[in-house]
């Protein structure tokens, strides 16, 4: 089990540096408009932003690399079966059979999470802005 853990880990790490050229392709594809609703918007406006953008690309980017990762140290091997039972327990959350899409979505998820704490982080403590563009875009306090 520590091995499969490890293995989906490492493949959640691998998968997340396909995140940086799918970041910047969503970041400079982005309208007056987006940046302004960003400026303007909820503390996560920019994590939101970039969820609706690039979530489709993040998942075919990921899901692959995952793939082979679960397939490596055999962690399918008993998934379908185990989770299929479990989704017979009536009024239990159903989980997906497919262990890497369930990962890929899981991992997403995680890298999601990551990026709407950062961006907390930066419009809340001046100190986090560490670029002229940030202190530029969010003023200093």
């Amino acid at each position: 089990m520590d091995e499969v853990v490890l293995s989906i880990n490492r493949a959640a790490e691998i998968a997340a540096n396909e995140a940086r050229p799918i970041f910047i392709s969503a970041i400079t594809g982005m309208t007056i408009t987006d940046a302004i609703n960003i400026v303007r918007g909820a503390d996560n406006a920019a994590t939101m932003y970039l969820q609706k953008t690039t979530s489709v690309q993040l998942n075919e980017a990921f899901h692959p690399i995952i793939a082979s990762s679960l397939e490596k140290v055999d962690a399918t091997r008993y998934w379908d079966d185990v989770v299929n039972t479990y989704n017979m327990i009536p009024f239990v959350k159903k989980m997906d059979p497919d262990l890497a899409r369930y990962v890929t979505g899981k991992a997403i998820e995680g890298l999601f999470i990551m990026i709407a704490k950062e961006e907390l982080k930066i419009r809340k403590d001046p100190l986090a802005r560490t670029t002229e563009l940030l202190k530029k875009v969010f003023g200093q306090n």
